[in-house]
């Protein structure tokens, strides 16, 4: 190999015949080293003639400026504060002050779009919010940094024309169907079903899941033709909107399942005429209900990490098929209002008369109350919703009781979700429901919650699993209680008796007043 001697001989052929011209950038030193001068004047003149280099023709690609914003920005102080939750300080918050700022009509300041951005790239449950409130400029700058990708079709500008669904990437097209569907319907089902072919099957899914805007009869043959796909994902999602759609060939087919499954009949009982549920599950499973959505397994629980006894197939069955049934189906069969259906006395066909079902493996109330609760949740259903939340007849589920509290009108549930708090005060289950309950907590829930955390901060943790539970709801507080609650709190608390040698006020309570108080003022300044 030719050593690094020979190389720089070759380099000075010549030179020795003279001093080279010195440049005055040159490093100079008491004894002058003439290789070493050539070579350093040499790396000079490089770097200066390439910083003098005027670019020729399209030798430089012209970016399209950002385009001009319609909101305003946030005020300065709400912009400073931006800027510290940016940086680590209170950053559980983010989301808030992002939703905040956008229900305001405002928008995050350019200069903290890239680091809004850059955390977003690392969150994915932070991005619905970032496209909310990054502004015309956030979809700029994603459109220029595949890391930001993610902001392409995240809100409701899929960054682009018609053109978008013949080139773009699966969410900018996604982004493009979902607002052609709140446009016209027809033309986005058209538009899908030219490229249904060639899609492949995450693409289909993804696509597909943008008919639940504008769903209706005239999607029904489309989403048919769906349940034939040889996706697992796309046959269930077709399922799912077919179960939605009313007065569906489909919904006609799981009612005329159910209506077998769950018979009424009259009983006496104590010398008085009674209506009764006879349960007989599903015998076996057949094609016709598995392309209907029915798998052979399902899940047992009402959600993950439900938990629960476990679940027979047949009763698993029994509850696939409810959760898919008009709801109208069983005040069309009873003649009763929800209220009164839920609460009728259930048993298992062939149970002797005048005891219910309800410790059969199979075909029991749970597993009936456990199908109404989830056909409510498809179906958004308030009064199903209403009526299993206040029948009391699903004191095993509460989990399956907090996702229905989405389902009712806004000024109900603050209420109901108070009511499930102080059903389940004390127990170390009280955090995984009230994470299904989204936030602002105000009113008699933000009150049960205040009264749970002083009841809890004041009695000693029994258990580990007792502190972890308090800690668990503290920062779950931290995001969704209503930060004007920070004064009750501190009020209850103080009224604590003297704490006990060796047993300390756990450090997550007086963490939430400390948030709660940064929430607050996040929020005024937030405020028009």
């Amino acid at each position: 190999m030719t050593g690094w001697n020979e190389h720089v001989t070759a380099a000075l052929l010549g030179t020795e015949r003279r001093d080279p011209p010195v440049l005055p950038e040159a490093p100079d030193g008491p004894e002058p080293d003439k290789a070493g001068r050539l070579l350093d004047q040499a790396a000079l003149l490089t770097v200066a003639r390439r910083a003098g280099r005027v670019p020729g023709r399209g030798a430089a690609e012209v970016i399209a400026p950002a385009p001009a914003e319609e909101a305003p920005v946030v005020p300065p102080a709400a912009a400073d504060r931006l800027g510290r939750i940016l940086r680590g300080e209170y950053v559980q918050v983010l989301p808030e002050w992002l939703d905040a700022a956008a229900e305001r009509g405002l928008r995050v300041p350019a200069r903290l779009l890239p680091d809004l951005l850059e955390r977003g790239r690392g969150d994915r449950m932070l991005r619905p919010s970032i496209s909310r409130a990054a502004g015309r400029r956030g979809v700029w700058l994603a459109l220029r940094n595949t890391d930001w990708a993610y902001l392409v079709g995240a809100g409701g500008d899929p960054g682009g024309g018609a053109e978008v669904w013949e080139t773009g990437t699966r969410n900018q097209r996604a982004a493009y169907l979902t607002a052609l569907r709140h446009a016209d319907p027809a033309a986005a089902r058209e538009a899908l079903r030219e490229t249904w072919a060639k899609e492949p099957a995450p693409d289909r899914a993804a696509f597909l899941g943008t008919f639940r805007a504008g769903l209706s009869p005239d999607d029904e043959e489309f989403l048919e033709s769906a349940l034939e796909d040889r996706g697992k994902d796309v046959r269930q999602l077709a399922a799912d909107l077919l179960a939605r759609l009313p007065g569906s060939a489909y919904g006609r087919r799981m009612a005329a399942r159910a209506r077998a499954c769950l018979v009424p009949r009259v009983r006496t009982v104590r010398g008085r005429e009674q209506t009764w549920i006879m349960v007989e599950p599903p015998a076996a499973h057949d094609e016709d209900l598995a392309r209907d959505g029915i798998p052979f397994h399902p899940g047992g629980s009402f959600a993950p990490g439900g938990g629960g006894r476990p679940v027979g197939t047949r009763a698993a069955w029994l509850r696939e098929i409810l959760a898919r049934t008009p709801l109208g189906t069983w005040t069309d069969l009873f003649g009763l209002p929800p209220m009164e259906i839920v609460c009728l006395p259930v048993a298992a066909a062939g149970a002797s008369e005048g005891r219910s079902g309800r410790d059969e493996h199979d075909g029991d109330a749970r597993d009936v109350h456990i199908g109404w609760a989830r056909a409510a949740l498809k179906q958004q259903d308030a009064a199903w919703a209403r009526a299993l939340l206040k029948g009391g007849v699903m004191v095993d589920e509460p989990g399956a009781l907090a996702d229905l509290l989405a389902v009712l009108p806004a000024g109900e549930r603050d209420a109901a979700a108070a009511g499930l708090i102080r059903w389940v005060e004390g127990r170390s289950e009280l955090p995984p429901i009230l994470e299904r309950v989204p936030g602002p907590w105000t009113g008699d829930l933000a009150a049960a919650v205040v009264g749970t955390l002083a009841a809890s901060a004041g009695r000693p943790a029994s258990t580990r699993r007792d502190e972890h539970a308090l800690t668990q709801l503290c920062r779950l507080a931290e995001q969704r209680l209503d930060p004007s609650a920070a004064s009750r709190l501190e009020e209850l608390l103080a009224r604590r008796p003297p704490e006990e040698p060796g047993r300390a006020l756990p450090r997550a309570v007086p963490a939430l007043i400390t948030t709660l108080r940064f929430r607050d003022e996040m929020l005024k300044e937030l405020a028009p």
